[in-house]
């Protein structure tokens, strides 16, 4: 069953077509990454999946991307609820300014959750699914700010999981990270795949695709060369740009 159907899709900003042609099917409750060399359209793709692109100027969508058959940019999809639906943890950590609990609460408060007791179980369950409630239920009136970078990193990942999505985007939430501190976010990524989440990673730790995907989709300049599973696309790549690009990489 897939989760997301993708056919005939261009993006442009302004002069420059960014993503071409792009045909894609993305599966449910499974991990499905992209890789690729630097500036090849993966952040660009995945944004497209929560329409993240909406807020760039001068960007142009064409073709059809529809969630559970329905089209996301068509139909007068609201954006708040589609967000609610697909989450997103980006590459840089950004916790909100406040509280580690208000940070957690801030989603469903947004979408109409008021009782403490509620907003109380939700925080604590994110921040289990997210690995990091042992580590903060002492301080969740304490700053996020004052955590660490793997920390941040995990209550973003908490505060996308409060409000219950469907599937979570995740733009390479590992590099801007210290290398001791990237291991916990994959942990985190991998407890979440094997719970039956819907994950779209964009990453250049090869070896979290290759044990934790079910699907590896490689680009390069806007195109999608290869679309495989990890044994296929790392034992065998059929594209020898694909090849080129693992020969620098493994």
């Amino acid at each position: 069953m897939n989760k997301f159907d993708i056919s005939n899709l261009d993006l442009y900003y302004g002069q420059l077509h960014a993503l071409k042609d792009v045909e894609l099917q993305i599966p449910a409750r499974q991990i499905t990454a992209f890789i690729g060399p630097s500036g090849c359209g993966k952040s660009t793709l995945l944004r497209t999946l929560n329409r993240m692109n909406d807020l760039v100027e001068g960007c142009k969508i064409t073709g059809n991307v529809l969630l559970d058959g329905q089209d996301i940019y068509k139909g007068g999809m609201d954006t708040t609820a589609l967000r609610k639906r697909v989450g997103m943890v980006f590459q840089k950590p950004n916790p909100f300014p406040m509280t580690v609990y208000d940070n957690v609460a801030f989603g469903p408060r947004t979408h109409g959750v008021r009782g403490k007791a509620r907003l109380d179980d939700i925080v604590e369950q994110s921040l289990r699914d997210a690995a990091i409630w042992e580590e903060l239920k002492d301080r969740l009136k304490k700053d996020a700010l004052g955590l660490s970078g793997g920390q941040q990193q995990r209550l973003c990942i908490a505060r996308a999981l409060a409000v219950q999505p469907e599937v979570v985007l995740m733009d390479e939430p590992t590099s801007a990270l210290d290398p001791e501190m990237v291991g916990e976010v994959l942990d985190v990524m991998r407890s979440l795949a094997q719970g039956g989440m819907t994950m779209v990673v964009v990453t250049h730790e090869m070896n979290f695709a290759k044990e934790a995907c079910s699907r590896v989709i490689f680009m390069d300049e806007g195109t999608i060369l290869e679309d495989a599973t990890p044994l296929d696309l790392f034992g065998s790549p059929k594209n020898e740009r694909t090849k080129t690009f693992l020969s620098k990489v493994l």
